[in-house]
C-alpha cells in the first residue's frame, strides 16, 4: 500500500512497474544493469475517489498522458530499489498535490487612499519628466 494521507492509500497492485535500462552516462553499470524504473498508474481504473480522479485528469502535468495514465521514469539512483522508492514517492507527491483543494480567490479592491497616492505619484512623476524638456527663451 502506498500511503498518500491518513485516509487515502493506493494498493500497489494498481501500480505497474518495470525495470528498464537507464539513459545517459554511467559506463559499464548503466550498459549492463536495468536499474531505472518505469512506473505506470491508470487513473481511470484506480480505486481513488471520483473527485480526485477528475482533479488528477485536469492537472496540466506532462507525466499524465492523454489516456489518463501517469508515467514516471525514475533513474536518479544506481540501484533498482532506490529508483523504485523514488518513483513511488513521486507518484505519492503528485496524487497528494491533486488531493489538496485550492482556496477560492477573494477579489479585493485598492482603498481610496491608495488610489489617491497612486494618482499623486503619477502627477509628480509627470511634472519631473516635463521639467526635462528644452528650456524656452521668452
Amino acid at each position: 500500500m502506498l500511503k498518500i494521507s491518513r485516509n487515502l492509500t493506493i494498493p500497489l497492485d494498481e501500480v505497474e512497474m518495470h525495470a528498464v535500462r537507464a539513459q545517459g552516462a554511467g559506463g559499464q553499470n548503466i550498459n549492463k544493469v536495468s536499474s531505472a524504473i518505469h512506473l505506470r498508474f491508470d487513473i481511470a481504473s484506480s480505486s481513488l475517489p471520483d473527485e480526485l480522479k477528475e482533479r488528477l485528469l485536469k492537472m496540466q502535468d506532462q507525466r499524465i498522458s492523454a489516456d489518463g495514465v501517469i508515467v514516471i521514469k525514475a533513474q536518479r539512483f544506481r540501484t533498482q530499489e532506490k529508483n523504485r522508492a523514488d518513483a513511488l514517492e513521486r507518484l505519492r507527491l503528485l496524487v497528494e498535490k491533486a488531493s489538496r483543494k485550492q482556496k477560492k480567490r477573494v477579489p479585493t479592491k485598492p482603498s481610496k487612499g491608495a488610489k489617491e497616492r497612486r494618482l499623486q505619484h503619477k502627477t509628480r512623476r509627470g511634472q519631473v519628466k516635463a521639467m526635462r524638456g528644452k528650456v524656452k527663451d521668452h
